[in-house]
C-alpha cells in the first residue's frame, strides 16, 4: 500500500481572513481565504490537504495553536471550549500565490459546525490553516488512473484533475448528493469523468460509486487508484480491486474521510 499522507517538510501554523464565500450548488460553498501569512504555504497542488481552523459561534476571535509540529494537537485540547477551535481537515481547492489567496471547498451537511460557520462566515472573519501534505501519489510507471470520490472528497479530485498532465488516462467517479450538485468540468481527452447523484437522502453515501465501479471498465493492464470518502467506500473499493480486479495493493492509495452512522462531512 502507498504510505498515505505525504507530510510536508516544512509548516507554520498560518492565520488567514475570508475574503469571499460563494454559493456552488445545493450542497456545496467555495470560501476563499487570504492574507499574507499564507506566503509560508508551500503549494504543492494534487489533493494538498490542511486543518482548518474556525471558531465556534459566539466566540469574538479566532484562537490558534503556536506550535508548528506533532504536538499542537495537545495544546488545542487543553484550552477550554470557550476558546477552542473547530477543527476540520480539508483541501485546497486552488491556490493563487501571486494574490496570496486561496479557495477551499466544503460539501455542506446540515446543520453540523462547519457547515453551519460557513454559511455565517464573512469577509474579514479569521480562520487559521495548517498544512498536512497529500495522499496522491502515482507511480512514475503505471498507465491508466482510477479516482473515485463521494462529495467529502470531491474537492481533492477536482483539485488532482486540475493539476494532472494532458497525457492523462483515467476513469473518474464522483458521487453527489443531488442531481442539481453534478457540475460542469471540462477535462482533457484522456479523462473520463463519471457523474452520479444519490437524491435518495435515505441511500448510503458512497454506495453510488461503489457499484458504478463494481460495473466499470477500468484502464487495461497496471492502473493506479485514488480512493477517498466515506470509510466503507474507500475500504470496499479497494478490496474489490485486489480481489477481483487483480489490482496490486501497492498501486491504491484510500482515505476514509468520514464514517457514515458516526459523523458526517461537516
Amino acid at each position: 500500500m502507498i504510505p498515505r499522507l505525504r507530510t510536508p517538510t516544512s509548516r507554520k501554523m498560518i492565520t488567514a481572513e475570508v475574503r469571499e464565500r460563494v454559493m456552488l450548488s445545493p450542497s456545496f460553498a467555495s470560501v476563499t481565504l487570504g492574507g499574507t501569512a499564507l506566503r509560508d504555504l508551500v503549494v504543492t497542488g494534487a489533493d494538498q490537504t490542511v486543518r482548518l481552523f474556525f471558531p465556534r459561534e459566539g466566540q469574538q476571535r479566532l484562537r490558534m495553536p503556536t506550535f508548528s509540529n506533532e504536538t499542537w494537537m495537545a495544546e488545542l485540547m487543553v484550552l477550554p471550549k470557550s476558546v477552542r477551535p473547530w477543527v476540520r481537515t480539508l483541501t485546497i481547492r486552488r491556490a493563487r500565490p501571486a494574490d496570496d489567496e486561496v479557495d477551499i471547498e466544503f460539501a455542506l451537511h446540515g446543520n453540523s459546525p462547519m457547515s453551519n460557520w460557513v454559511r455565517r462566515t464573512e469577509p474579514g472573519d479569521s480562520v487559521g490553516i495548517f498544512d498536512m501534505g497529500t495522499t496522491y501519489r502515482p507511480p512514475d510507471d503505471v498507465g491508466g488512473q482510477l479516482i473515485v470520490a463521494d462529495e467529502s472528497a470531491l474537492p481533492a479530485a477536482l483539485a488532482i484533475l486540475d493539476d494532472a498532465p494532458e497525457s492523462l488516462v483515467a476513469e473518474v467517479f464522483l458521487e453527489v448528493p443531488t442531481v442539481a450538485d453534478i457540475r460542469r468540468y471540462e477535462t482533457t481527452e484522456g479523462v473520463h469523468v463519471h457523474w452520479l447523484s444519490r437524491d435518495d437522502p435515505g441511500r448510503r453515501p458512497g454506495t453510488a460509486a461503489l457499484d458504478a465501479v463494481r460495473q466499470a471498465e477500468l484502464p487495461p493492464g497496471r492502473f493506479y487508484t485514488w480512493v477517498a470518502g466515506e470509510s466503507r467506500l474507500a475500504t470496499t473499493v479497494r478490496r474489490h480491486l485486489v480481489s477481483e480486479r487483480g489490482a496490486a495493493k501497492a498501486d491504491i492509495s484510500f482515505a476514509g474521510y468520514w464514517r457514515h452512522g458516526w459523523s458526517s462531512p461537516g
